[in-house]
């Protein structure tokens, strides 16, 4: 196991910022969790989650707990009640999310809103190339993760209770203003020319906009539970950056995995496909499209680059947090690194 994937996964000892009153934990839950009963024992997940995420065990069952982080917060973000809401909502129509337990958003419990929700038990996989799964059975992997996100992209989000989840218009140009105006305003960061041009191109090249769906905003990989022993997605994870907004933007961050090298969140560019047992992008684009009643998505290099632009924003961010001494984790530093490659890949996804 690498040194990222080590960093990232399993349980330890609560940080010592992100301690708690365990007592007090243990009596809302009492109080709000039905069949609940101690004694309850807490571990942290060790994850890069901005919202920290913790394993609550007791005799009888296990519950993971989400909170807001400690401190100051930007207003809107770590909005864990916004998770609950999503997961509550898509749980009645049997998606694959962990079953939400109880939420609290006061901040007199712990320090901050939280909620709690099942603790599911299976495989996540941080290698997309699958090595611990039989060759045999890597493509079908591959169509479950598909077929989940097809099956998201088709809620009709007033349907399911969600109308009101986001804005419903204008959803990339919204996310392109966003995300150049916090890559413009960090001038600490630095500039790259790549970055510079995708500023100027990704405005004048959005397409028409496809119909308003329900979008996870961060649909990877290592966020599903597969089950212990088949191609079977039991829980979709990390909701934090979901919204209302245009499905072929959410489709493309989950297709980035074929155009990123493998040091870059798990891509598989440069893979040999075929002797990995794995689909073609083409073959995959084709599967999503079958399943959302799609020809084709004309506009897929836009939306790529788009994604690719939006992705090395947030380093550019980080990068900057690391200057002024706000982020300084290894894992930070290797993805920082990973930022000119990224722009520069980008910019030519934007010039074909």
């Amino acid at each position: 196991m690498n040194d990222a994937i080590t960093a990232f996964s399993g349980t330890g000892e609560v940080r010592e910022c992100h301690r708690f009153d365990e007592e007090r934990l243990f009596r809302w839950m009492a109080e709000n969790v039905a069949g609940f009963a101690g004694p309850l024992e807490v571990s942290q997940f060790k994850g890069g989650q901005s919202n920290p995420t913790y394993r609550l065990d007791t005799p009888d069952r296990s519950y993971v707990l989400r909170r807001k982080p400690p401190g100051n917060l930007l207003k809107g973000a770590h909005a864990v009640e916004r998770e609950a809401r999503v997961m509550t909502a898509l749980g009645r129509e049997a998606f694959p999310v962990p079953r939400v337990f109880g939420l609290c958003d006061e901040d007199d419990v712990i320090g901050t809103s939280f909620f709690v929700m099942e603790m599911v038990e299976g495989r996540i996989f941080w290698d997309a190339t699958l090595p611990d799964i039989p060759l045999a059975e890597r493509a079908s992997y591959f169509d479950a993760m598909n077929a989940t996100l097809a099956a998201l992209h088709i809620f009709e989000p007033d349907t399911v209770g969600l109308g009101d989840y986001g804005h419903k218009e204008k959803y990339v140009e919204r996310q392109i203003a966003r995300w150049s105006r916090q890559y413009l305003e960090d001038e600490a960061a630095g500039r790259l020319e790549s970055m510079n041009r995708l500023v100027e191109w990704l405005p004048n090249h959005i397409p028409a906009s496809a119909d308003t769906r329900i979008i996870h905003g961060d649909f990877r990989l290592d966020n599903m539970i597969f089950h212990p022993e088949r191609a079977e997605v039991l829980a979709v994870l990390d909701w934090e950056l979901s919204t209302l907004g245009d499905p072929l933007a959410d489709f493309a961050y989950h297709l980035m995995m074929y155009r990123l090298p493998p040091h870059m969140v798990a891509g598989i560019r440069g893979k040999d496909l075929n002797a990995l047992g794995l689909p073609t992008e083409r073959d995959y684009v084709d599967a999503y499209c079958g399943r959302t009643n799609q020809s084709a998505i004309p506009a897929l290099d836009f939306y790529l680059t788009f994604n690719m632009f939006r992705f090395a924003a947030i380093l550019h961010g980080i990068k900057g947090r690391m200057l002024r001494g706000t982020a300084a984790s290894a894992e930070a530093a290797r993805m920082v690194a990973a930022l000119p490659e990224l722009a520069d890949l980008a910019l030519e996804q934007a010039n074909g």
